[in-house]
């Protein structure tokens, strides 16, 4: 395992990545389709509480067109029933040192495939797997951008800068990136949004042992299982303050108690069936679509790479959310 913070731990992810540098989309789908062909072995070693066994039966499909920085595919399942109530949209592993984000989806993608509860589900355990699947995992993607800082707000472009500047002393966990969704994890997510619609997003992050939501005039739930709401408030560019509050799809955020380790098999279970009673109840008439999104928003391949953010040692409690 190579120790060097700049190289990726899979040697085929360095070989994309210099593919894509040199612009050959046409070289880095070929040499991806090796990557794409294992994804278990990945997951199957960074995700606590996974076996292969149980990632082969999620039947992970690598989404059309999607990719990391670094040439990876980011992968999805969809669990769908011919006339659901609702279009539920689930995403883990935004940040890639959260890694029971990530397990938790995938746990919830079993339970949803043995009772869907009239829901078409679209899972997406994994957005940045350059983040995730490398020596040392971080929070940001492989240039260094806070993908959950990097949705286009209203007034991205001034208040992302001046939070990230002021608020949090230039962390560079949470730089927001050069310009909203410059990054390819985030303009994926973004266009899933509008392509799948959901009348939902679950956000499942770690390690701050609470319950978040952002959204239109629906009662939030209270309570997860173990987590009890505890609303943070919303930031300039997270998916909450976008597709909560500017889009009017509901975002509940997950916050797992551990980035590390995944919760007992009874407190995943408690949490699923929990939010299935909330949805129940609380999301009863979302049959509309909520208001389009604007079109798919697509970047070449030859998109530029942002300068690095000045490093700053400061600690992650300046600023507490997700």
């Amino acid at each position: 395992m190579t120790t060097v913070p700049d190289l990726f731990s899979d040697p085929l992810s360095g070989i994309l990545c210099r593919l894509r540098q040199l612009g050959a989309p046409w070289l880095l789908l070929a040499a991806g389709h090796a990557h794409a062909a294992a994804p278990c072995d990945d997951f199957v070693r960074w995700l606590p509480a996974l076996s292969a066994a149980d990632c082969r039966d999620a039947q992970l499909q690598p989404a059309e067109g999607a990719r990391s920085v670094r040439g990876q595919p980011i992968y999805q399942r969809d669990v769908a029933v011919p006339e659901p109530r609702l279009r539920v949209l689930v995403v883990g592993g935004m940040h890639g040192d959260e890694m029971s984000a990530s397990a938790l989806a995938l746990r919830w993608l079993a339970l949803a495939q043995a009772d869907p509860a009239e829901v078409s589900w679209r899972f997406i355990p994994v957005l940045n797997p350059d983040g995730m699947f490398r020596a040392t995992p971080q929070r940001t993607n492989a240039r260094g951008v806070d993908l959950n800082r990097n949705f286009p707000t209203p007034h991205w472009q001034r208040d992302s800068r001046v939070y990230w500047e002021q608020r949090t002393r230039k962390d560079p966990r949470r730089y927001p990136g050069p310009r909203p969704l410059s990054e390819p994890e985030s303009r994926f997510l973004h266009n899933e949004m509008g392509r799948f619609q959901p009348h939902l997003i679950v956000s499942v992050h770690a390690p701050y042992g609470l319950l978040d939501f952002d959204g239109p005039a629906v009662e939030p739930p209270r309570r997860l299982g173990r987590l009890h709401l505890d609303q943070l408030g919303v930031y300039p560019g997270s998916l909450g303050n976008y597709g909560g509050v500017h889009r009017s799809m509901p975002v509940v955020t997950i916050e797992l108690a551990s980035a590390t380790e995944l919760p007992q098999a009874a407190d995943v279970a408690a949490m699923w069936a929990d939010l299935l009673v909330w949805m129940r109840e609380r999301l009863p008439n979302m049959a509309p679509v909520p208001a389009p999104l604007p079109e798919p928003v697509t970047v070449p391949w030859t998109d530029p790479l942002p300068e690095t953010p000045p490093a700053a040692p400061v600690s992650s409690e300046t600023d507490p959310g997700p």
